[in-house]
Formats: structure tokens, sequence, C-alpha cells
């Protein structure tokens, strides 16, 4: 296996030098099944592309940060938030054409200095804020050992992917190890686009927003696509801030078959959330949420449009107002959520609901299974349009009801 060796192709562990070509270099001439060597120290780098059959490896002690020109991002067609549309390019990316057998290792850093671009790419706005890394249209992906943060929006975004392992990393979004907080917003850890057969493991996640999100495009044009996320193992993870383990809003390819077992979240407004609208069509379905538990002292947020408690399915995500009672037509627009299981599960919070269920009128819940459950929330359980509610040995109490 040949190693490529930044170093050697005129990179510099200097904050004055940016090194993208130099690295970007080493990535082009890297030969098939080779490795990307970054060293101990930090480079600064724009926009890099990775290429198919090679490994992107980060030493202990490696920090790649992204250069804080804008101009070093072009703005290219990506998609984000479930459409296709113009977007700064991320730190790590690969083209949109199709690749195979990309890894990312190592207990190096990357470091999107996000801040820095949040404000420059909002102030430009030649398109939508990038990703520390985006990787789109592979078969087999592997990202190990290493630490991601600061992202000007979401942190890690997987589009189109087939075969993927995400193991033992830490992704940090809010906050970086010291504590210290990043100053923007719409900062998701994990996103799962369109993606299938995915085991996210033994990985510590502090988000802003969602911690994982799967996702599979938007309305008409997710629709039309048709790509589904599917086969997805969240298993053995922490998670320290943000939202929990989301499956949509963007949801039009249909998400099914996703199993979240043994993992602990602290801090964290929600374990898991269900989250569609009225236009999005398709479905949620068979999403199971096992052996987890939440202990949350933040009150940060409460019972909003964006947010409603610890365990939540709300099929008027982001409506800040909305008739609960009346029926809509249904039609190719109108989702299908079913098959949602919560099994031994604990939950301590005093923000938001304990337990919030809410389909539509037109189109109830069908199948919301809750067994070994024990819930304490600001408020305690709230159910509307529902169809077959199975509860056995579920205890939920709101402390403020």
């Amino acid at each position: 296996m040949s190693l490529y060796n930044i170093v050697d192709y005129g990179a510099c562990a200097d904050s004055s030098k940016v090194c993208t070509g130099s690295i970007q270099k080493a990535i082009d001439l890297c030969d098939r099944y080779g490795t990307v060597y970054v060293p101990k120290g930090t480079f600064i780098s724009g926009a890099l592309f990775l290429k198919s059959d090679i490994t992107l490896f980060l030493e202990k002690g490696a920090r790649l940060v992204g250069s804080d020109n804008i101009s070093e991002y072009p703005v290219m067609g990506y998609p984000f938030e479930g459409r296709d549309q113009l977007c700064y390019a991320s730190l790590i990316n690969t083209d949109g054409a199709p690749h195979k057998n990309i890894k990312i290792d190592g207990k190096g850093v990357i470091d999107a200095n996000g801040v820095a671009l949040f404000n420059a790419e909002m102030s430009e706005n030649k398109g939508k804020r990038g990703r520390a890394v985006c990787i789109r249209n592979t078969e087999n992906v592997v990202i190990r050992g290493v630490t991601i943060r600061q992202s000007p929006a979401w942190c890690l975004h997987l589009v189109y992917c087939n075969n993927v392992l995400i193991d033992d990393i830490s992704v940090h979004t809010k906050y970086d190890e010291s504590g210290n907080k990043y100053d923007i917003f719409n900062g998701d850890g994990i996103d799962i686009e369109s993606c299938k057969n995915v085991k996210i493991v033994n990985s510590l996640i502090a988000s802003q927003d969602d911690c994982i999100a799967v996702k599979s495009g938007r309305d008409r044009e997710g629709r039309r696509a048709g790509i589904s996320s599917e086969n997805i193992v969240v298993e053995n993870c922490e998670f320290k801030s943000g939202f929990g383990i989301a499956m949509g809003s963007e949801m039009s390819g249909g998400i099914r078959d996703v199993f979240v077992r043994d993992c602990c979240f602290e801090n964290t407004h929600s374990i898991a959330s269900i989250k569609t609208v009225r236009g999005r069509g398709a479905y949620i379905k068979n999403i199971h949420y096992e052996n987890c538990s939440l202990v949350n002292r933040s009150t940060e947020h409460g019972d909003t449009k964006w947010f409603r408690g610890a365990l939540y399915a709300d099929g008027f995500y982001g409506e800040e107002e909305f008739d609960a009672d009346t029926p809509f037509d249904v039609n190719e627009e109108t989702p299908i959520v079913e098959d949602i299981y919560f099994k031994n599960i604990t939950v301590d919070t005093i923000a938001g609901n304990a337990v919030y269920l809410c389909g539509l009128p037109e189109m109830p819940f069908d199948g919301i299974y809750m067994e070994n459950i024990k819930a304490v929330g600001k408020h305690g359980i709230k159910v509307k349009n529902i169809s077959n509610l199975y509860q056995m040995n579920v205890e939920v109490t709101g402390v403020e009801d």
C-alpha cells in the first residue's frame, strides 16, 4: 500500500499558509488503495475532493482546519435540506460522480472553522452553507476514529451512499471539547440522506441541532427521486447536546428499518423524534428505539413547533398554528407514519413533553408501540390522531401537569 504524506507535496504546518493545492495534489496522485497521510501538526485547507479507492488518514495530533477564505470553497450544486441547490463546498467532499471504497481514518481532527465560514457564507449568500464533510454517491464508506467539529452547517453529511460504517468518531457542533460555544445554527451532527445499509457505532455526538437525522428528500423533488433511507443501525453511542435521533422532516423518498439501540443521552432535548408535515408524502415506518436513557437538565428549549419532547412523533412539524381535527384530502403529498417502537427507555427531563404523539386527522399514525417506558418530563403525555397505540408497563409523569 502506497503512502502519500501531504508534507512531501508542499503542505506545511503553518497557520499562515493555505495548503489546499498541496493536499489535493496528494489526493489526485494517490494510487488505488493508497493512503493520503496527514501528519501531526495543523494544516489549513480549503475544499478538498476525495476519489475512489483511497484512505485519508489523520495521525493523532494532526489537525486539518478549514481556511476562513470563502473563495477556497466553490459554489456548486449539492443536495441540502432535501433539495438540489447551490451550496458552498464543504471542507472534505466528493463530487457528484459515483465513487467507491473511501475511508477517513485515524485519531486526528477535522475542524471546518465553521464560525468564520458561517459568517462569511451568510454574508456573501451565493449558496447554502457548506458542511465539514460531505460524501455523496459512494459505495463502501468507512469513517473511523476521527474528531469532526465546527461546521458552518451540518457536520457530517452522507447522500446517496450504500454500505457505510461510522465507528468511534466524535462530532462537536455546539461546543468544542473545552465547552466554548460555536455561534452557528442548523448544526446537525450526522445527516444520513437517501442512504442504505448504514451503521453508526461507538461514537460521541455533541450537537447544536439534531444529533443524527435520517432524511430522504423533500416534497415533490424527493418523491420524484424516490431514493429511500433504509437499513440503518445506531448502536452504543453517546449524545451530549442537541435533539437526539430524528427521522425527517425531509422524508419524501421514504425512511424505513431504522434501529437505535443501547444509547445514552445527556442534556439532549430528546431521544427520538419522528418529524413530518403535509406535502412530504412517502412514509416513515419500522423505526425502533430500544435500551436508551435520557437525563436532561437544559431548559434552553421548551414545547415549540421545532421540538415537542423526549419521545415524539409530530405530523405538524414546524407549524406554529395547526388544526389537528380537520382532515385534508389524502393524496401523494400525504405522509404515512407506521410501526414506531419504543422499548426499554427511561426519560428524566425538565423540558417539553415526556411523550408527544400527534398524527394527521386524515392519516393517523398507525402502530405506536411502547413497552417498559418510564418517563418524567415538564409535561406528561399528549396523544392525538394515533391508530393502534400499544402500551405495556408504561409510566409517564408530567411534573407541571
